[in-house]
């Protein structure tokens, strides 16, 4: 069982995945120094769990065996299990600054829980007790599980058995009598280069005709058949330089994303967990996105308080602190994430109970603060970088400060307010452009679906008839 750092750094030595990086395959993915930051990020869940003062946060006793496990591979148990994965990832985000990735995972563990009792159901089908018992693996050894939802798509004004590639989305190309045969990739993938497994899932409500793409399962990333590619980020070869240009170092930019090939992987029967049921395909994916977007306001409100903290301290740097324009968006840069942050508190204070006993938040709250996420993120960004100023952009390198020649002249001209050192407020504009650009901002975008995926739920779940009806009846009207 994984329960320390070096638990979690020596599994990941073992495994020995088939992972690229720069068109070159990596040996030993704990020592290449481009995806060191983002093993630290994860295993920081790790340590966390270990302290005293986080584990109420970081762990909980499992309903399915009574023994005391990771929240990250828990099934939530009530109202009070989904506020306290909020808090986690708030203080988590605290801590690294960064994406820590075992969300993805956790959050499709939850879709499946309570999908796959409703299939079998209404189906007569066994998806759920397999799921149970591939949980209860989860737990006790403490794994790491990659989400797989996103698929390549192809032309995405075709379903997915419509492509002329039908490998652009994840299918079953063959069933067996020892399990099925999947055949496409799953897309920017978050920590999957780290992890352990991966729980594939349908990318979008299927139709007829779809049949081989309604699949979810859950898949050894070490399984004969499986490449990853790792995906570029912003800055991300300051990674392999010293120095303070990174940034963020220890813990890197976002989640460490790649693209997962799939070439005839077999996947065991009771590793499967959906195939073919077109009719739940929908059900798995909103359960799946709406607990996903529930997290935002956690993750993304400890990263902001980490932005606000750093922008303060520029500002202190450069002597505009007293400023009142300058307090004034500080203000407003927390006012945004404590937004952001009462929307994931919101909608897991209003989750409810499935028919699996599994708790789920209220899905059109979540989807609201996912949504707030892709613009107040943004502006929080903006204004960091308006109280920064334009020096974020164009520092000097690291080596050009220490150079023996022309170290002198960046100390003096790059130098603020007196007893500051030039470097130390080189770091903090480094920290903040990061925090606050390229891959950051994507990733706060299109993470857990686009505006326009949450906006489709607004109309869905708005209930807009209901609007209707009770203007009417307060307007005197009728009809």
């Amino acid at each position: 069982m994984i329960k320390t750092k070096e638990d979690y750094i020596e599994s990941l030595k073992k495994q020995k995945l088939n992972v690229y990086y720069k068109g070159k395959h990596v040996d030993d993915v704990t020592t290449h120094p481009a995806l060191i930051p983002h093993i630290n990020a994860a295993a920081k869940t790790y340590e966390l769990a270990l302290r005293p003062e986080s584990e109420d946060l970081l762990t909980v006793t499992s309903h399915l065996t009574g023994k005391k496990i990771s929240r990250f591979t828990h099934i939530h148990q009530s109202v009070e299990d989904l506020i306290k994965k909020v808090l986690m990832l708030r203080l988590i985000s605290h801590e690294t600054g960064s994406c820590y990735q075992r969300c993805v995972g956790f959050d499709a563990m939850n879709a499946l829980y309570s999908t796959t009792y409703e299939i079998d159901e209404v189906k007569g089908t066994s998806y759920f007790k397999r799921f149970v018992e591939f949980l209860k693996y989860i737990q006790s050894e403490n794994l790491m599980v990659v989400g797989g939802m996103t698929d390549p798509k192809g032309d995405r004004s075709k379903r997915p058995g419509e492509q002329s590639d039908p490998d652009l989305f994840t299918h079953v190309v063959e069933k067996r009598e020892d399990g099925i045969v999947i055949r496409g990739a799953k897309a920017h993938m978050t920590g999957s280069i780290n992890s352990h497994q991966i729980l594939i899932m349908p990318t979008q409500n299927m139709a007829k005709g779809d049949e081989a793409y309604a699949v979810a399962a859950a898949i050894p990333l070490n399984a004969p058949g499986i490449t990853l590619i790792f995906g570029r980020q912003s800055n991300e070869e300051r990674k392999l330089e010293d120095g303070i240009d990174a940034g963020n170092k220890e813990f890197g930019v976002v989640g460490g994303e790649a693209l997962i090939i799939f070439e005839d992987v077999l996947v065991p029967w009771d590793r499967v967990f959906m195939c073919g049921e077109i009719d739940f395909s929908g059900l798995m994916v909103e359960r799946f996105a709406t607990l996903h977007r529930q997290n935002y306001g956690g993750c993304k409100g400890g990263v902001s308080d980490i932005i606000i903290g750093a922008t303060a301290l520029a500002a202190q740097y450069q002597g505009t602190a007293n400023a009142s324009h300058i307090k004034d968006k500080l203000v407003e840069m927390m006012h945004l994430t404590e937004t952001v942050y009462a929307g994931s508190i919101a909608c897991s204070a209003m989750g409810s109970k499935t028919k699996s006993g599994a708790y789920y938040p209220d899905p059109l709250l979540a989807n609201c603060t996912k949504h707030n996420i892709t613009r107040n993120i943004y502006e929080i960004s903006r204004l960091a970088h308006d109280i920064a100023g334009g020096i974020m952009a164009t520092l000097p390198f690291d080596q050009d400060l220490r150079s023996p020649e022309i170290g002198k002249h960046v100390k003096k001209y790059l130098a603020s307010v007196e007893g500051v050192p030039t470097e130390t407020r080189m770091k903090i504009l480094r920290l903040l452009e990061n925090m606050t650009g390229g891959t950051c901002l994507v990733e706060s975008m299109h993470g857990a679906g686009p505006p326009q995926s949450q906006r489709i739920m607004y109309q869905r779940l708005g209930n807009l008839p209901q609007k209707i009806k009770m203007a009417k009846v307060l307007a005197g009207i009728d009809n």
